[in-house]
This record gives C-alpha cells, structure tokens and sequence, in this order.
C-alpha cells in the first residue's frame, strides 16, 4: 500500500511545512508545528447535497445502557455505559485507570459481554499478573498487546466485541504517520479512528489517557472535544482514597465524584465516605473543624486542619494540602483586615483531611474558623460543622443545596452547623440547630471570652 504524505501545520496561524520546525516563519510562535496527513485535492467544483430531517421527525429511544454492577462507576457515568460512546479516563501514574478498568472488564464479562482489552504498555504476562492478583479469570476477556491502530482497529472489526479498551490511547501509532507515539498528531489522528469505529460499531470505547505535570491530558486539546465523557481518577498516593470525577459527560451529570479505596485486590468503592473521612478526627483538637463540601450532587462531611505558629524565618510560610493556595492568601488578608488578627509572623498550614481536594468556596468558612481556632489554640466543638462562602468585605455568603448538606451532617450525628444567616431565613430543621452569621466577626461567638 502506497504511504500516504504528510506535512506538518501551525496550530496558531495555520501555516504549512513539509517538515517540523521549532519556530513558525509566519507566526514567530514556538513548538506549534503538528504532523497531519495530506489531504487530495477534490476536483469537483459542487458537493452533494443532502436532505436535512426535521427534528419532531427523528425517532426518540433510549438506548440500553451495558452495566458494570460497579456501583460508584456506573453512577459517574451516568447509568451505565453507552453502546458507541467513547470515554476518556484520565489520571497521575499510579492512581489506578488500569486496575479499574480491568475490573470493569470483569463486571462486563460476568454480565455475559465480550470485551477486548488492548494494551501499548505492558506484556500479556504481566496483564495476567495483575489479573490473578485481583482474582480476575475469565474467558470472555480477549487481551491484545498492540501499538499499531491499523491492527487494534483491524481486530475490532474481526471479533466485534462488546465493549473495547485501549490502555493507553497515547501508545498508539498509526503507520500513516512517521512520527512516534504520543505525538500530538498521532494521538489526535489515533483517537479520531477509535471514535469513527466506536460510532460505526456501536462499540463503547474506554481509553486511558497520560496527563501532564501540570494535570493536563497530554496530547491535544482536541481530544477532549472528541470523546463522549472525560473522567478524572485522583488522589495522593499517600492515600488511599481515589476520586472518580466526570469532567465531561455527553450521557450524564458532570462534576460527580465517585470514591473508591486502593486495596490489594483492586479498586473498592467506598459506601459512606463521610463517614470514613472524619473517623479518626480528634474533637478536642484546636485547629480542627468539619464542613459538608459538594461534590456534584453528593455532599461530603471533611475534616479541615489548620496549624498556625510563630515562623522562625523571614519570610513566614503559607502551604495549603487540598485546599487553593491563592484561596488561602484571600482568606489570610481578609481575616487580617476585617478581624485584625495577626498572620504576617506566623508560619500557615492548611490541610484537607484524607488527600481530598477541595475546589468549592462554600468551604472558606471552615477555613477560616480553623485557622482562628489554631492561632487562638481554642476548640470547636465536635458536634459543630460550618459552611458558607467568604468575601472580600468579610461577608459571609450563601452555598447551595443547603438541604442535602444538613441531612449529611445530621446523619452522622452533628447538632449544630455554622450556616450563612442568608440560608438561616429559609427554614429550619428539625434535630439540628443552625448558627446562622452574616460576617466573619459574628464567629467570635465561637469563643466567648477575652480576645486574643
């Protein structure tokens, strides 16, 4: 088969070469150039039309969705996964995409589904380690160890399965292309193929995506936009917990978390997290303080630890685990402005408890009573979880889902939860007593007493 040509394009002024350059003589931009197959020249001078279809003309069905029995995945996903669609799963080295997907693989064949698993990166022993390690055996799993996509593709077609995975899409390399794997044009033209197949077969498609030091997808911003739903796994490798998140999700809610525990035996998913999160909190600790975070739908109960102290150098520290370093300096000027307590010679340390990482604003509040509760070395009580959004004028602010909130803390035996007063005028709740403040120095009823 004749090779086809390729030619290398500007991604920001579009200007052609036939062969990379570091710089672009038309642009004056840096590292841009991408390998792209050359495309002939059409001829015809008219395309062919075709007869758009009014939209209360096409059929409406809801296709059946393949389930895993994984609880917590296939909730991120909304139900299930969709016959056709093609999902990116995306994470850090060592956070577990293939341990997971495996064991999707495995719920899918117990399910009586075929599925192929196609692997660039590690040998057919050394998936069937890892498979007897999780105590996975199965003959409806076909394994195939391949980097080209002519054959991948080639195979789908040959055992049309049921559902395919490609671990990882960054391996393949297409022999239309010279350049080598992970290239951005490799990884988009090789991705591209995948969908086109995935929608022709109305085969679901799951690939795992490397991502960047930065915590970017590596490869290009164009193969976000090709897939059906994006999904993050994270997590500190200190740690055991990992998040599930739906970044993108054409089927399904986005923002939703699901959690899972890194055991010996593969990915378990955690049933009450809240639960699970704060069990070991000290109450009687200063500096500790629990909030009820969203995220997406399902509320959480986290422990924030905060530890002020006097710095020993010129320049005090501000280190934040968890939590927006930027959002802590906010949070450091405002309560030295509008409360004026003193941070500018103390060393500052924020942690979210258990190695999540806290995105949401309606946990500012948490923040900064922690941090006041560590310099005033003074408790909060064990039974009090706070919630709202702090401003720049030191106004406390209303969070959403107030109610799913409350039923949380409730739930797991907390009586009383620091609200913002705006939430407080919309009811009450039963068994729970709501604190409502309107400003960062209404926490000083936290401690009665002199002040500091």
């Amino acid at each position: 088969m004749k090779k086809s040509k390729s030619k290398y394009v500007c991604q920001a002024c579009g200007h052609e070469s036939p062969r990379w350059m570091g710089r672009c003589p038309e642009c004056e931009a840096w590292n841009q150039f991408v390998e792209e197959i050359s495309q002939p020249v059409r001829t015809t001078t008219r395309s062919p039309s075709v007869d758009p279809v009014p939209l209360d003309r096409i059929d409406a069905f809801e296709q059946t969705r393949m389930i895993t029995g994984i609880g917590e995945f296939d909730r991120i996903l909304g139900g299930g996964i969709v016959p056709g669609s093609v999902l990116l799963v995306a994470g850090a080295p060592g956070m577990g995409k293939s341990t997971l997907l495996i064991q999707v693989c495995h719920r899918l064949a117990d399910h009586g589904k075929s599925v192929l698993y196609i692997s660039g990166e590690e040998s057919l022993h050394q998936i069937k380690l890892r498979a007897q390690r999780l105590g996975i055996d199965s003959s409806a799993i076909h394994v195939l160890t391949e980097t080209s996509l002519e054959t991948v593709l080639g195979t789908i077609e040959k055992i049309q399965p049921s559902a395919a995975v490609v671990d990882s899409v960054q391996t393949l390399q297409s022999s239309l292309l010279e350049s080598m794997p992970g290239n951005v044009g490799q990884v988009r033209y090789c991705a591209g193929a995948l969908t086109q197949m995935a929608k022709k077969m109305s085969i679901p498609v799951l690939m795992v995506g490397h991502v960047t030091k930065d915590g970017h997808i590596a490869g290009p911003r164009v193969l976000e936009h090709l897939v059906d739903g994006m999904f993050f796994l994270e997590g500190d490798q200190q740690h055991l917990f990992r998040l599930f998140r739906s970044v993108k999700n054409r089927f399904g809610p986005t923002n939703e978390v699901g959690i899972f525990e890194m055991a010996e035996k593969g990915m378990i998913q955690v049933q009450n997290p809240s639960e699970y999160l704060i069990a070991q909190r000290r109450e009687d600790a200063s500096g500790s303080v629990v909030t009820v975070s969203m995220e997406g739908s399902r509320p959480l109960l986290v422990e924030i630890q905060a530890l002020v102290t006097p710095t020993s150098y010129g320049i005090p520290q501000r280190t934040a685990t968890g939590f927006d370093q930027r959002r802590l300096a906010m949070l450091l000027a405002v309560l030295e402005k509008r409360m004026g307590q003193r941070f500018s010679t103390m060393d500052v340390f924020v942690n979210a408890a258990g190695g999540l990482r806290l995105t949401e604003p309606g946990v500012d509040l948490a923040v900064a009573v922690a941090l006041i509760s560590s310099i005033r070395d003074k408790a909060v009580s064990g039974k009090t979880a706070v919630l709202g959004e702090v401003g720049l004028s030191g106004e406390v602010r209303a969070v959403p889902h107030l109610d799913l909130r409350v039923q949380e803390a409730r739930r797991l035996g907390f009586n009383a939860l620091i609200v913002p007063a705006f939430n407080r005028k919309t009811r009450s709740y039963q068994g729970v007593r709501l604190m409502p403040v309107e400003t960062l120095r209404d926490i000083r009823k936290l401690w009665p007493g002199k002040e500091h």
